[in-house]
């Protein structure tokens, strides 16, 4: 599967550096970031498209009004989303900078509309975001446009990510990628069940990814480990800008850094080999081997006490000691002779 240029079965791990409101109502800040996003190695810089109307209602009765010990209490939805919107007249822009750049850009549609929008700007894929999982009629809309899907799972029960994958295959829309998410803010590491990637690409035999909302970097790390082929973590230019999102977002620093830790694992995990290349096959030369450790005179039988497995590996193979063992030499050995297969 491509998202834009970006190979997935070639290219490694697909990295995404989410905007999400770390532009922090400035257009300027938002370019800096999809540039810095860019400088640091990031393969895609990902907006959110929504207008507070089409997320909640204006309203401040106690249904709309955010509570539970989250980093935004006291505020009313509507409050929340007006504070981190991505202006819809800025996507123009943003799209035509990460381009000019060389670095994938898309979008979070979070109803119809936002999708019928994005589509003049040909994103390279789409995201549904946690909480939209349970908008079949989103998630239908937005995969019958083709494009790769990303689909966060944060909140989703099984039936519903069952439901959501089968609803993008009726659309035709094979291109699927499911994200493991845990959507607290920050989340911590023992709510993460990272051994549930390898389990969700088994069970619903789609790629799967990481969306992170832990502090640091060693979560993705070890996502990639068990199988994760893309990464989207939450970027600021700046945590001193502030916003409702930066207390759980990485840095420039921070996330070069966990770019870095994501590039060395792949390097480490490598792939199933056992073959040996040619350094290795020079070291095999530290490897063990058979040698008289004393004199044997022809017609003498070879036993632990005239032949040993030492190094270096000049010698005869190790396993066939106990085929040697007993038998008589055919010739003279001096101390440090290679023993022969001579009987």
């Amino acid at each position: 599967m491509k998202i834009g240029n970006f190979d997935l079965n070639k290219d490694g791990t697909f990295i995404i550096a989410e905007l999400s409101a770390n532009h922090n109502g400035s257009l300027e800040v938002a370019k800096k970031t999809i540039k810095a996003a860019k400088e640091i190695g990031a393969n895609a810089v990902k907006l959110q498209t929504y207008k507070p109307e089409t997320m909640t209602l204006d309203s401040k009765n106690p249904d709309f009004l955010i509570g539970g010990g989250t980093l935004w209490d006291g505020k009313s939805l509507y409050e929340l989303y007006k504070e981190a919107m991505t202006p819809w007249e800025w996507h123009g822009e943003l799209f035509s900078y990460a381009r000019s750049l060389g670095i994938e850009i898309f979008s979070s549609p979070f109803d119809k509309s936002a999708v019928d929008f994005l589509e003049q700007f040909n994103p390279s894929a789409y995201k549904i975001a946690s909480f939209e999982i349970t908008d079949y009629e989103l998630v239908r809309h937005t995969a019958s446009r083709q494009k790769p899907i990303i689909i966060s799972t944060g909140i989703a029960t099984f039936e519903e990510i069952k439901d959501v994958v089968r609803i993008c295959k009726d659309e035709g829309n094979e291109n699927i990628i499911l994200l493991k998410c845990t959507s607290e803010y920050p989340a911590p590491l023992y709510e993460a069940n990272l051994k549930t990637i390898p389990d969700m690409r088994e069970t619903f035999g789609v790629e799967v990814g990481f969306s992170d909302h832990t502090l640091g970097h060693i979560a993705p790390v070890v996502a990639v480990t068990l199988g994760a082929k893309v990464v989207e973590k939450h970027f600021i230019l700046d945590k001193n800008i502030g916003g409702p999102d930066s207390k759980f977002s990485l840095d420039k620093n921070e996330f070069q850094e966990m770019i870095q830790a994501i590039r060395s694992t792949e390097k480490l995990l490598g792939k199933v080999e056992y073959t040996l290349n040619e350094k290795r096959e020079k070291q095999r030369r530290f490897a063990r081997s058979l040698y008289v450790c004393k004199d044997i005179k022809k017609g003498e039988r070879f036993s632990e006490e005239n032949i040993k497995s030492v190094r270096p590996f000049y010698g005869l193979h190790p396993r066939y000691l106990k085929d040697i063992l007993g038998k008589r030499a055919k010739k003279d050995y001096k101390f440090a002779d290679r023993v022969e297969l001579d009987f």
